[in-house]
């Protein structure tokens, strides 16, 4: 980054900003300038934050404990970014990410926000924008808690600790077919196609592998039902894909 660059977002001012509570945020960097300027930053308004200099250290703390929110710098997106959006979306589906960049390109912010990223800011930025922004994100993440466990039967699917219990029993499941039931059960009693389940949870455009989702919906139910060869809950609709009924 530019001294310039840097100077102009320390600079701005911050003295509207409010006192916010313990929240843990963790910091992917590999500017050591810029983690300084971050914690000073966050840390004054009530953060918590934990620096990392490189997406390799980040997923490792993120397996060790989850924050409450993430955010990730990259100063070039590119497929190396995108990956590791994605990474960090799938390991901790229920913290709120959020991308700091120097590139304004529409392209970029609308391939991360797929990817999984909930904002994306330009640098240079406003501090106060900045912790606007991040106590916005951490609010809804926060009134969705109430809907990161899903019931049905004797069937508990915790979305943010992506683990599924069956009469209070924890099932094994691949993180895939945790994907797979996860997008059925977030939309109950609509008809869902191979090619949307392949696209939504694989990311597959090659709608050829179709045999692949039949596959998962088949161990999810021999797992998941109490007759899997007459489901009550994961159904065919033949000719068009899979419901879920409640």
């Amino acid at each position: 980054m530019q001294d310039a660059t840097l100077a102009a977002t320390l600079n701005a001012p911050t003295t509207e900003l409010r006192p916010a509570t313990m929240d843990r945020i963790l910091v992917i960097e590999d500017d050591s300038a810029w983690g300084k300027i971050l914690r000073r930053i966050l840390c004054p308004e009530g953060f918590e934050v934990d620096v990392v200099p490189d997406g390799v250290s980040g997923l490792e703390m993120l397996r060790k404990r989850v924050p409450t929110a993430v955010i990730l710098s990259l100063q070039r997106p590119g497929s190396s970014g995108c990956d590791l959006c994605k990474k960090i979306s799938n390991l901790v589906p229920g913290a709120p990410l959020a991308i700091l960049s120097a590139r304004s390109d529409v392209s970029d912010k609308v391939l991360l926000l797929e990817m999984g990223a909930d904002d994306y800011l330009t640098i240079p930025f406003n501090p106060m924008e900045l912790i606007a922004r991040m106590r916005a994100l951490i609010r809804r993440a926060s009134r969705a808690t109430a809907e990161d466990v899903y019931a049905f039967d004797d069937v508990m699917v915790d979305f943010l600790k992506a683990e599924v219990t069956r009469g209070g029993q924890k099932i094994a499941v691949t993180a895939k077919e945790f994907k797979t039931l996860e997008f059925l059960t977030r939309n109950p009693e609509r008809v869902i196609s191979r090619a949307e389940l392949l696209n939504k949870v694989w990311g597959y455009q090659d709608y050829s592998c179709t045999r692949t989702v039949d596959n998962h919906i088949l161990r999810i139910r021999q797992k998941l039902e109490s007759d899997p060869s007459n489901p009550s809950h994961v159904l065919t609709i033949f000719g068009a894909g899979y419901k879920f009924v409640p």
